[in-house]
């Protein structure tokens, strides 16, 4: 029953916001419907760690430790993204930005993009999950160009294009996973059900399976922003409205490497070769370089984090490359930090923009004078997402670096130097911001810290904290479990 009641409240949400999303009170019901999600992804959590998996609609959903741990996170960011919208929104309306039909069409749109997030992570059949894709797709690309100026609507496009592509190759793997299974499961919807497939998986054709695999990660990358498939999402993080950003980079890439990881389950089933482990890492570590030198030049705040988030991507894949306990727990780890931290640095990012009237680097100065708050968050989250201590990604990339030395020592001095890049980039980029003369006037600024503005920001930044400080023993039995859901056994 709670699972369902999980796609009831969006789907609820995205209708009755379809609606009414036009009055004022529709950010207020916004943040309501976020907030039920995000309670019963824990009660569910929580409902999977004490009693085991649970399986629901005729075997079409299921949840297991690994599931419900991006069900989580996915509600949680949901919900303070919601927080954020509405102040975003706010602004947006002060210097009209915003219609009625615009924000009804964000804020339905918003729900919607939410539920297909939780039906990618709650399916047992890889048919609805490339479904949920694709809806997650349909939804994301009208809301990057909800501002319908000219390059929105060019970010939108190749956003569509490129990701219609993308999720065309998964499709196709899928179907060659169907004729893999079926000579063993037999014809049917059974033959596409991750439960039935994890049973027979050393059965299924070997060759196929390797072509599968392929389609998959070429096609599921393209929405994880895996280089060379990477081109739309830096266009979309620029274009498309902040919350969007922050949703993008701390939901939608994290689910579409899950479904990989949940495909290269089967893959290391079938092949008993290291091949879908090598094809992860060499996509990760591109990812990874690639990502590091293209910050050199940005002079678009948004671009910047946005290679940011390829890169992070990139680590987290080349983590589920190398294998074994200790790089597949600093992957769920890199991939949940990341998620709460870069969330952040776009909730910061945002009112930054708003304030400064300017997404351009160059124009944005003097943010220490001018808005103080802001920039303490904007420097916290740059320090935390360039991996220093004490934060928790600190903790992961050191734990995949460690990985690293063993299983492929000669990318590492490649790896750390792309790492160099990234902090001096990045924090240079910020305390040049923070510093400097004013290229424009500040718009609004005594209405842009309200303590609902900074509530999102240090809630995430706080656990990433508490992540990388002090790990609470629950937590760690709960990435155990979602560890042996990847098929990793734990050893002694």
């Amino acid at each position: 029953m709670i699972l369902v009641l999980i796609l009831v409240v969006p789907m609820s949400g995205a209708l009755f916001l379809g609606l009414w999303g036009h009055k004022r009170f529709a950010s207020a019901v916004n943040i309501l419907f976020s907030l039920v999600t995000f309670a019963l992804t824990l009660l569910l959590a929580i409902r999977v760690d004490t009693q085991g998996p649970l399986i629901a609609l005729d075997e079409n959903l299921f949840v297991d430790s690994l599931s419900s741990l991006f069900l989580v996170i996915t509600g949680g960011v949901a919900a303070t993204t919601s927080f954020f919208s509405l102040r975003y929104m706010t602004i947006e309306g002060e210097h009209g930005h915003l219609t009625p039909e615009r924000t009804r069409l964000y804020l339905a749109l918003y729900q919607l993009f939410v539920l297909t997030m939780i039906v990618v992570l709650a399916s047992n059949n890889l048919g609805l999950l490339w479904v949920a894709l694709e809806g997650a797709t349909l939804a994301t690309v009208l809301l990057v160009g909800w501002t319908r100026t000219p390059a929105a609507i060019k970010a939108s496009w190749k956003y569509f294009i490129l990701c219609g592509v993308g999720i065309a190759q998964a499709l196709f793997g899928t179907i060659l996973l169907y004729f893999a299974s079926e000579k063993t499961l037999g014809p049917g919807g059974t033959a596409l059900l991750l439960t039935h497939l994890l049973t027979v998986k050393t059965q299924l054709e070997p060759t196929v399976i390797s072509l599968a695999f392929v389609f998959f990660v070429v096609g599921y990358g393209t929405k994880v922003g895996l280089v060379p498939l990477h081109n739309w999402l830096p266009d979309a993080h620029a274009e498309g409205p902040t919350p969007i950003s922050a949703v993008l980079s701390g939901l939608l890439l994290n689910v579409a490497l899950y479904a990989i990881l949940r495909v290269k389950i089967l893959a290391d089933g079938a092949l008993h070769s290291p091949m879908p482990s090598d094809l992860l890492m060499g996509f990760g570590f591109v990812s990874v370089l690639l990502a590091s030198i293209s910050m050199w030049k940005r002079q678009d705040i948004k671009r910047l984090f946005a290679y940011s988030s390829i890169e992070h991507m990139g680590l987290a894949t080349l983590a589920f490359g190398i294998g074994g306990p200790l790089a597949t727990f600093a992957g769920l780890l890199h991939m949940t930090t990341h998620s709460l931290v870069k969330s952040a640095i776009f909730f910061a990012v945002g009112h930054i923009v708003q304030t400064s009237g300017s997404q351009k680097i160059p124009s944005i100065r003097e943010i220490a004078a001018r808005t103080p708050g802001l920039s303490r968050a904007l420097l916290t989250g740059g320090l935390a997402i360039t991996g220093l201590p004490p934060f928790a990604l600190f903790a992961s990339e050191l734990l995949i670096m460690a990985e690293a030395i063993k299983r492929i020592p000669y990318a590492v001095p490649f790896l750390l130097l792309a790492l160099f890049i990234t902090f001096g980039v990045l924090i240079f980029r910020i305390l040049e911001m923070s510093g400097g003369e004013t290229a424009t006037p500040e718009i609004s600024p005594s209405r842009s810290h309200s303590r609902l503005t900074f509530f999102p920001i240090w809630i995430h930044l706080g656990m990433a904290l508490l992540l990388g400080t002090f790990f609470p023993a629950p937590l760690y039995e709960i990435y155990q479990k979602a560890i042996l859901s990847l098929g990793v056994s734990i050893g002694g």
